[in-house]
């Protein structure tokens, strides 16, 4: 059975969060899961659960890794739970790995113990964002690699497209670099040095898009260097609580009167489910062997849950598979940026 190890230890609601969301899973999926971390704390918090007869297991850890812990710690601890939980993907006996704890570490774990697939220069984490037009954009590098060079950027290209098929389901998704303008002579030497690369790929490359293409549906994958990635997710992450409490305060202040009011708010409800991070299951570190599911520090139960979800997907649609072909194919035909002149 296909089984999703979860780091029960590392989130900020530990390990409440990670075993409701792994018994939400396996009651709404059938997803078999396996519960890493102190074996006697993850029986106790299972036991507040109806979970008898659910595909559940555990697997004791006896080290945590904290979020103020360097990430270098983190390969030391030798049982870690998110250690434990990577051995397991790597082993055989799981086959996608969870964590909301230290990001560092799950990426300098991930990449240790599942080691990276052949042609990839260096695996990015992926965002995904809900568009106007309904469809989900895939942002990537997100954090993983604060400095990159055009054959990463040409990488995240292809296994954000990959992702983008597989996992949101969007047929030939369109792929953009993120840049200052849509002219191809606009942006950095980054981008300028990227964009010959990502035309020979056998992908759908769109040009530049621009910051605004993020939530308007021009573009289906964005790709860009890491440090300006986790700028855009975090002026994200702020820009949807900010209109979300602005919103809430507006229709509290002004409706709470009207007959309007209930519907009104069914539709603030809608739009706090579509901007809702919990909805998309985590960030994956693409790139390496393996499904490794990256989720936010506060991730709740349906975070985790969706995370399942994600993670299974992945693994079933074949993801590391279609990015190792892809990339196979596009290294016949794309020089190296050295002979771009």
């Amino acid at each position: 059975m296909l089984k999703i190890a979860i780091d029960a230890m590392g989130g900020d609601q530990a390990p409440g969060a990670e075993v409701e969301g792994a018994v939400l899973a396996a009651r709404e999926y059938g997803a078999a899961v396996i519960l890493v971390g102190r074996e006697d704390v993850l029986r106790a918090e299972l036991a507040k659960h109806d979970a008898a007869k659910l595909p559940i297991e555990i697997a004791h850890a006896s080290e945590v890794i904290s979020m103020s812990d360097v990430a270098g710690k983190a390969v030391r601890a030798k049982d870690s739970s998110i250690r434990v939980a990577a051995r397991l993907v790597r082993d055989g006996l799981a086959q996608g790995v969870i964590s909301a704890g230290h990001t560092g570490a799950a990426m300098a774990i991930s990449k240790v113990v599942l080691g990276v697939l052949p042609g990839v220069h260096r695996p990015a984490i992926a965002q995904v964002f809900p568009t106007l037009e309904g469809t989900l954009a895939v942002l990537l590098d997100v954090g993983a690699n604060v400095d990159c060079d055009a054959d990463m950027l040409a990488d995240f290209a292809v296994m954000g497209a990959v992702y983008s098929r597989v996992v949101c389901h969007r047929e030939n998704p369109r792929v953009g670099i993120l840049s200052i303008g849509e002219e191809e002579h606009k942006g950095n030497e980054l981008t300028r040095q990227a964009t010959p690369l990502l035309k020979k790929l056998p992908i759908n490359f769109i040009g530049n898009v621009e910051g605004q293409d993020l939530y308007s549906g021009h573009a289906d994958v964005i790709v860009c260097d890491g440090f300006t990635g986790n700028v855009a997710l975090k002026v994200s992450e702020g820009l949807v609580k900010a209109i979300k409490s602005m919103l809430r305060s507006s229709l509290e202040s002004t409706l709470t009167r009207q007959l309007g009011y209930a519907l009104s708010r069914g539709a603030y409800e809608d739009f706090r489910k579509r901007v809702d991070y919990s909805e998309y299951g985590g960030a994956p570190l693409l790139g390496v062997k393996g499904v490794s599911i990256i989720c936010h520090g506060r991730s709740n139960a349906n975070a985790i849950k969706n995370a399942v979800r994600v993670a299974r997907e992945s693994y079933q649609g074949g993801v590391n598979k279609e990015i190792e072909a892809t990339l196979l194919a596009g290294m016949e035909e794309v020089p190296a940026v050295e002979s771009l002149g």
